[in-house]
């Protein structure tokens, strides 16, 4: 039987990837931070990946196939916290960084013949104004979130070029689930339309709804990680929809979907709105020729999707 590893297992991508591998016969590990609120799919453990010791230790006796280090630090600019630069850029690189380089040091130690994937992001490409996006494409990072993600995403190319590890990376777009948390512009929409439909006096305030994302579904994103680690050599890739749909057009077709009128509850406040949004897509032709990967769902379908997950999920009906 296959092992994997999954670091971040109690957030979305985690959640979705113990589903995934466990159908296909895994067995399957989670690493969290702290003890979840809900049971996860799979065995898990509270690990701190600071600790290099501990890292080393678990991953010796566990001598897991495929590492999936999908451990994140995520900052809403919505937050009603403020943080320093320094301190975000401290705890971001603590996550991003700092655990993933325990993890790479461990595999070479004790499990070198372990394969790694690491979830960079989209915004390692900051605010450069090409519309689409590949492997080759320059990054600049802006912001303490993306600024550690690159530097994760260069180790590991350091550690596959230096020390022959198998380290991939996957720079992910946007991709959505029921799991995301409800601060996340998808489920504030599709929460809001299923309110709308129970309370036709609902309004739902959002920012600039002319903004353009490259939305993908996530359990097709998923299926990309797993994908490209079962490769003969590591690599970089993109993973993408490659289509770009306004905020306007996911609340469209989420309130369709309700029998509402989306315009007759949605309002705009762009003070909510407290970055430039730069739109641009992802090219993951590399990925598809290598690999067959294809979402199995288009703009609709995913939002059509969300609703009806929404739909079944009791803290929303």
């Amino acid at each position: 039987m296959r092992r994997a590893l999954i670091i971040g297992a109690g957030g979305q991508d985690g959640r979705l990837l113990a589903g995934f591998l466990s159908r296909r016969g895994y067995a399957v590990r989670g690493w969290v931070r702290q003890e979840p609120v809900s049971p996860l799919s799979s065995d898990y453990a509270v690990i701190d990946i600071l600790q290099a010791e501990s890292v080393r230790n678990d991953l010796q006796t566990q001598q897991p196939n495929e590492i999936y280090y999908l451990a994140a630090f995520h900052h809403s600019t919505e937050a009603l916290v403020e943080v320093e630069v320094a301190e975000l850029l401290r705890r971001s690189f603590d996550v991003h960084v700092m655990g993933l380089l325990n993890v790479l040091q461990a595999m070479k130690a004790c499990s070198p013949q372990a394969r790694l994937f690491y979830a960079a992001s989209s915004h390692v490409f900051g605010t450069c104004s090409v519309d689409r996006k590949d492997e080759n494409s320059p990054l600049r990072p802006s912001s303490a979130y993306a600024i550690s993600k690159t530097a994760g995403l260069r180790c590991c190319q350091l550690f596959r070029q230096q020390e022959h590890l198998f380290a991939a990376t996957g720079i992910l777009f946007n991709h959505e689930s029921s799991l995301r948390k409800p601060s996340f512009v998808s489920q504030k929409i599709v929460r809001g339309a299923l309110r709308a439909r129970r309370d036709r006096t609902f309004r739902l305030t959002l920012g600039d709804i002319d903004a353009r994302v490259d939305w993908g579904y996530a359990p097709d994103y998923v299926d990309a990680m797993f994908r490209i680690l079962q490769l003969p050599e590591p690599a970089d890739f993109i993973v993408a929809s490659g289509e770009l749909h306004s905020v306007g057009e996911f609340a469209e077709i989420a309130f369709e979907e309700v029998g509402l009128d989306w315009r007759a509850h949605v309002e705009t406040d762009m003070p909510l709105l407290k970055r430039t949004s730069y739109p641009f897509r992802g090219d993951s032709t590399k990925l598809r020729s290598a690999t067959g990967w294809a979402p199995s769902v288009n703009f609709r379908g995913l939002v059509v999707n969300l609703v009806h997950e929404a739909e079944r999920t009791d803290d929303i009906i």
